[in-house]
Order: structure tokens, then C-alpha cells, then sequence
């Protein structure tokens, strides 16, 4: 029985439990539907919980723990009639009144047969209502990408991928601030350094870019004279494209910035805010009146110099997002734009838009460490550690797994030599070589693949075998909570997870064993574990390797 169905069966028991035995109203039964089952915090609890008695005590004004007693009783009589019968080994009742559900093992057993035989088990049905756009990176076309950006790179595309893999309709899309200040900065950089390569003496602004990616710039207009501030824009956008292909990224969308703003959809969108009396005149300025909508105070779009804000063409870009069919968008930002978001939030909510489509996901920054000691990740002259130096040092694998390996919201320290160790102490390698092992298993066994996905399961006994089927069925769990908070690294930490509880199995039981059919139903087992690391490694996007 698949994971699905058997969650379903049990939530509709629940309500008839709940509907009948103890007469929950429907109005109460609304209040805890969303929540009826839920992963348990630890394995001692069961493989399924049910938090429904405590959210309903308000209600039935009881105890939590007596109503679970008459729940589960009604439970038990139901499951033993019913085609669950030999799937539930036993409900209990734990802490303060959580009820929780074991799983027995015939019912892990046609979850690895799922495994082998479901076309459908490394598949979701389409969510047709949601169309997403995840916009991430994004960095100004000024120089290369930061680790910073590495990060977010990592980030936005695995959550793209996994909510892609779920089902939703997704697009990956870069806004590119090709105009503006920065890229007038930018131009006047590559300018000075071309006239200090011809000989001028240059007093070189502070506030100009310092790095010596600007001087190599500047070296390759020497026999080629072109604008600067074009020439360093379309220079730099190639080679953050090639970075991200390297680093497998890949978007569907590249939006520019400047386009936007010859289009006159920002003077459109403007127009018809102040047309519902969002945008009013104030000392000389245009004003958005984000307050209206929760903001701690009203924006300026248009300076008293006619120039516009950030917030204006950002006003107009979601706008568009929203005009090309996108009803829910996620946003991948850096720290220091938090204060962002309630005036996007309002701004949204003032096109007419739920605030709840737009996501902000603040993805936090990553410090370097190399032998225990912090990396510095810049220097006086504008220089940074790039995104290009840790994946040359690293490799992408490596690189794409540790940016994940800490919630987006923390702070993340990447410890460079770590990455590089052919060790269990690094957790890349750590998986990886458990899926290599797999595969040197099944090389050596030659044993047919089919043979062996019909395997007597029933043999599987053992705690570490029941530890590891047990593992292979919270794949699909760890999916659902990357998609629940908008997070890839869950991912990470279950596989980590199931490479543990392979090495665990592998360490203390031979797979080929001279009982043929304990051998088969062990192969089986392996296989399985290999099919379920090779579809989080597609996710991740990083390589799964025979041999190592």
C-alpha cells in the first residue's frame, strides 16, 4: 500500500472516529483537519502521530489524554475489521495526550515493493491550479558571484527542482538590475583603469570597484575600444552564466531590468495605483501608500528629481510576474533586504494580490573556514572570495551539498578542507559511497534485479533491516517538508540519514549470504535504498557515483 493511500485511510478514520464515537462537531473537526497526522518528532513515538486530541480538548472541554483513550479504543475496533488490520502493529497514547501509530513490517515490506514495481512512487500528480516562478541570485551584473550568491544558487535551484518533482507547474527565473547607479559605477571603474593602462595617472574613487577582475576588464577593451559600461555589463553576465552552468543552474527566465523600463510598464502600474488612490504627491516626491497595507510607514517610488526608487520597477516586475500567469511567487533574497518585505508584501496586496502569493525567503550568508580558521572573504582592494574559487577548490557536489546542510534562515559555516575529505566525516562523501557500496554489492552478486524486487521480504527480520526500510519510507515525508517551509535543506538531513542507516545495516549484516532467498530479500533491500539515494541526488543535483 502506498504512502498516500495508507494516510489517507487514516485520516478518514480519524473523522469517523471523531464524527461518530465522540460527536465532534464540524466546526471543530474544520479546526484540526489540517493537522490530524504529522511525522513524530522522535522514533521512540511511532511512524505516524496524531496530535488531534490535544487541539480538540477546547472543545470537548476534557482531558487531551481521555479523549485520546476513547479515540484510539474506536480506532482499534475499526483497524481490525478493516483492510488495515495487518498494517497497524499498534496505537498507543504518549506525553500529554499524542496519539501515535506503529507501523508493522508487512506494511514496510509493499512500501520497498513500491519501491521496485510503482511507475508512479518517483512521481506526483500535477498540481494543476499552481503556477510558481522562483526568482533567485539576481546579483547585479558588477562582478563575480559572492559565496554568498553560491548559496542562494543552491538553494533557489533544488526548491525549484523539488517543488517541480511535486507536482507544480515551476519557473526559474534572474532578475537582472542591468541599469542604474552600480552599473554607472561599474562603466566609470573600467573606464579609469583603461586610462590608468594608458599611461594617465588615476585617483581611483573608493566607492568605485576595487577588484582585479575590473583592471582584466579593462585590459581587454586595450585593443578593442567599445563602451565601457556596456562591455563590462555583457562581460560580467557571461561569466556569472558560465559560473552557474558549472555549478548546474539553470534558468528558464532571464529578466531584464532595463527592457522593463523603456517598456512603460512602470509608469503604468504607478498610474494605476494612484488611479485606486494608493500613490498621492508629497513634498515634491511620489509617494506609495504602503501603510494602508501594513507597512510601518508610506515609500517613496519617485524622487524629487524624477528618478525612481528601487521600489518602482520592483512594483512593476511583480506586477508582470502576476500579467504572465503566475499565481504564487517565491522570492530568494539576502539579509540585508528584510526590511524589504512588508513594502513588497503591501505592494502585492495593492495590486489586488493576496499577500500570502508572495514568498520571501531570506537565505543567510555562509562563512568560509579552512583548517578551523575563518576565511576572510574580502580584502581593501574590493576583492571577495567567489563562487568560481569554491568550486574549483571543492568541486559542485561537494559545493551544492554543504551551502544545503543548514536551515536558509541560519547562518551557514562551510568548511572548505572538510569538503574536500574522502572520509565518512564528510557528509557528500559520507552518501555518496554508500550508494557506491550499493553498487559494487549488486555488481558482485549476479543476481537478476527482477528476481531479486519479487524477494521473499518476510525474511527481513532483523533490526537494522527494519531500521532501514523504516529509513526508505521517510523519503516522501522529508519531500513535504521542503514544500511546507519553503526549505531544500530537510533533504539533506534525510539523506545523510539513510546513508546511516545503510552503513549500520551493512556493517553488521553480510547482503551476500549462501541462503539465497535471505540474500535476494537483502539485495532487494539495498536496491531499494540505492533507487531512493539516486532520486535525492537528482534533486540535489549532485552525481551518483558507482565507484568511489
Amino acid at each position: 500500500m502506498s504512502q498516500e493511500k495508507l494516510q489517507s485511510l487514516l485520516v478518514s478514520l480519524l473523522e469517523k472516529v471523531l464524527r461518530g464515537a465522540l460527536r465532534v462537531s464540524d466546526e471543530a473537526l474544520k479546526q484540526v483537519q489540517t493537522c490530524l497526522l504529522e511525522e513524530p518528532k522522535e522514533k521512540s513515538f511511532g511512524d505516524i502521530s496524531s496530535p488531534c486530541a490535544l487541539k480538540l480538548a477546547s472543545f470537548l472541554k476534557r482531558p487531551p489524554r481521555q479523549i485520546a483513550q476513547e479515540i484510539v479504543s474506536s480506532l482499534n475496533a475499526e483497524i481490525s475489521a478493516g483492510e488495515l488490520k495487518n498494517l497497524i502493529e499498534k496505537i498507543d497514547i504518549a506525553g500529554a495526550g499524542f496519539i501515535n501509530f506503529h507501523l508493522s513490517k508487512e506494511y514496510f515490506h509493499s512500501h520497498l515493493k513500491e519501491i521496485h514495481n510503482s511507475k508512479d512512487f518517483f512521481s506526483f500528480p500535477e498540481k494543476g491550479s499552481q503556477n510558481l516562478l522562483i526568482e533567485f541570485v539576481s546579483a547585479n551584473p558588477t562582478g563575480p558571484l559572492s559565496v554568498a550568491h553560491g548559496r542562494q544558487a543552491a538553494v533557489g535551484d533544488v526548491l525549484a527542482g523539488i517543488l517541480r518533482f511535486l507536482g507544480y507547474k515551476v519557473t526559474r527565473e534572474y532578475y537582472l538590475n542591468d541599469e542604474g547607479n552600480q552599473i554607472n559605477i561599474l562603466g566609470k571603474s573600467i573606464a579609469l583603469r583603461l586610462k590608468e593602462l594608458q599611461g594617465e595617472r588615476i585617483d581611483f574613487p573608493e566607492d568605485h570597484y576595487q577588484g582585479e577582475y575590473i583592471i582584466d576588464l579593462a585590459k581587454e577593451l586595450l585593443d578593442a575600444p567599445e563602451d565601457c559600461r556596456e562591455y563590462g555589463v555583457r562581460r560580467i553576465l557571461e561569466i556569472i552564466r558560465k559560473e552557474l552552468e558549472d555549478f548546474g543552474v539553470s534558468f528558464d527566465s532571464w529578466y531584464s531590468q532595463a527592457v522593463l523600463q523603456k517598456s512603460g510598464k512602470i509608469e503604468q502600474v504607478i498610474a494605476d495605483l494612484r488611479e485606486k488612490g494608493f500613490v498621492y504627491d508629497q513634498e515634491g516626491a511620489v509617494w506609495f501608500s504602503s501603510t494602508k497595507f501594513g507597512d510601518d510607514k508610506d515609500r517613496v517610488i519617485i524622487k524629487s528629481d524624477g528618478s525612481y526608487t528601487y521600489l518602482a520597477p520592483d512594483i512593476a516586475y511583480h506586477q508582470d510576474k502576476f500579467n504572465r500567469g503566475f499565481n504564487r511567487l517565491i522570492n530568494l533574497w539576502g539579509p540585508d533586504h528584510h526590511g524589504y518585505i512588508p513594502r513588497m508584501k503591501a505592494a502585492v496586496r495593492a495590486l489586488g494580490k493576496d499577500a500570502s502569493s508572495l514568498n520571501v525567503i531570506i537565505v543567510q550568508l555562509a562563512s568560509l573556514f579552512r583548517e578551523g580558521k575563518a576565511v576572510s572573504m574580502s580584502t581593501r582592494k574590493g576583492e571577495y572570495v567567489t563562487l568560481r574559487q569554491v568550486l574549483d577548490e571543492v568541486g559542485s557536489d561537494a559545493a551544492r551539498f554543504f551551502f544545503l546542510m543548514r536551515r536558509t534562515d541560519s547562518h551557514l559555516d562551510f568548511d572548505l578542507e572538510l569538503a574536500k575529505k574522502q572520509s565518512a566525516q564528510n557528509p557528500v562523501y559520507y552518501v555518496q559511497y554508500s550508494y557506491a557500496r550499493i553498487c559494487n554489492i549488486l555488481a558482485n552478486s549476479n543476481a537478476g534485479l527482477e528476481a531479486v524486487k519479487e524477494a521473499d521480504l518476510s525474511l527481513l527480520k532483523e533490526t537494522e533491516e527494519i531500521a532501514l526500510l523504516k529509513a526508505l519510507h521517510g523519503f516522501k515525508q522529508s519531500l513535504r517538508i521542503v514544500e511546507v517551509q519553503l526549505d531544500p535543506y530537510n533533504l539533506t538531513v534525510y539523506l545523510q540519514e539513510l546513508a546511516e542507516s545503510f552503513h549500520r545495516f551493512y556493517d553488521k549484516h553480510r547482503v551476500l549470504v549462501e541462503d539465497s532467498k535471505l540474500r535476494d530479500a537483502r539485495l532487494s533491500l539495498i536496491l531499494g535504498c540505492k533507487e531512493v539515494l539516486a532520486s535525492g541526488f537528482g534533486l540535489l543535483g549532485i552525481k551518483a557515483p558507482e565507484k568511489m
